[in-house]
């Protein structure tokens, strides 16, 4: 076979695991060619591909980032030819495509599967929330990262006794700072899912104090007050008509200090939590992944996207995969107010 892959939407720590973990399972036991599209779908927009054999991808699975590099392109935007996507890969003789990605990504491979093309997909990203999948690869070196992270913020706070709010990413899922604010003993988890008031937050951001700690908030780019309508958000809509989220923790550490007169410092970790080395656990998933894949591509499944289920991985159908998200469920929530305030 001659198979394509790319890598789209947000860079994530294993993406070059999975390319080396396809290119080793289809050049060994399949002799299949690869060609390897840079900067996601601009590059099969663009023509602009590179060959992958084995030699471009050793060692490649404790590097972060993807040596294809990524884009947010969205090859069915207004303004956008609709068939250049189909006429480059039966140019090239591509018998099939890998695509790894996020939401976007594979709402973009269920299109192509939708008419005709050989398509499967790799959940990829940091935030967690494709619901056909129990893990994607990267969330768990990015809680990692964020939990390393609001350890050290934490010891400033308790040096100067200020309150500490730290955004993370996810957006509209809050398993990042679910994981990460459980890890660090935060005093206040706030997450998309839940809504919850500024009063509520100064109690909790107050108790903690009173008892002589030194408070420390961790919440999501997606959450929202119960009085916003809306995740905060200034930065205008990316390719897929999505809001740029960010910058709710600068709104928050304000508020906190005005109401309870507590020195409040806010942090927002971004990219940080996308760029680093991955984890064992990512590196050993993505690898899995890739391979499966490939495997995939030789069995037929096409119009799949491969998927963690407990240890083991299967086939899920695309429109499965990108038919809603998989948010923190309300029960998650509960167990942790215990440990609020």
């Amino acid at each position: 076979m001659r198979l394509g892959i790319l890598t789209s939407g947000g860079d994530c720590p294993g993406l070059n695991a999975v390319i080396r973990g396809a290119v080793l399972k289809g050049t060994r036991e399949f002799g299949d060619e690869f060609i390897g599209f840079r900067d996601g779908w601009r590059g099969v927009v663009e023509r602009d591909y590179v060959e992958l054999d084995w030699r471009e991808v050793g060692g490649l699975s404790r590097r972060g980032g993807t040596i294809l590099g990524t884009s947010r392109t969205n090859p069915f935007a207004d303004g956008m030819d609709d068939r250049t996507v189909y006429d480059v890969l039966s140019d090239l003789g591509v018998t099939g495509l890998i695509t790894v990605g996020g939401e976007g990504t594979l709402s973009v491979a269920a299109e192509l599967d939708r008419n005709r093309v050989n398509v499967v997909g790799v959940p990829k990203t940091i935030d967690n929330d494709l619901s056909a999948t129990d893990y994607s690869f990267g969330f768990d070196t990015a809680v990692e990262i964020a939990t390393e992270a609001i350890d050290r913020i934490q010891t400033s706070g308790e040096a100067h006794h200020r309150c500490m709010v730290v955004e993370v990413m996810g957006r509209n899922a809050g398993w990042i700072a679910l994981h990460a604010g459980i890890a660090t003993s935060a005093h206040s988890i706030l997450i998309p899912e839940v809504a919850e008031s500024i009063e509520t937050i100064c109690k909790w951001v107050e108790s903690t104090r009173d008892r002589g700690r030194t408070p420390l908030v961790v919440v999501a780019e997606g959450f929202a007050l119960d009085t916003m309508a809306t995740a905060h958000h200034a930065r205008g809509l990316d390719t897929f008509g999505r809001p740029r989220l960010g910058g709710i923790a600068d709104v928050l550490s304000s508020m906190i200090e005005d109401r309870t007169g507590i020195e409040t410092r806010a942090t927002t970790l971004g990219y940080i939590q996308r760029g680093a080395v991955p984890t064992a656990f990512d590196r050993v998933l993505a690898t899995r992944m890739g391979m499966a894949a490939v495997q995939s591509a030789h069995d037929g499944k096409w119009g799949s996207m491969i998927a963690a289920r407990g240890t083991g991985l299967v086939n899920v159908a695309l429109r499965e995969a990108v038919e809603e998200l998989k948010t923190v469920p309300r029960e998650r929530y509960e167990e942790a107010l215990t440990l609020f305030g």
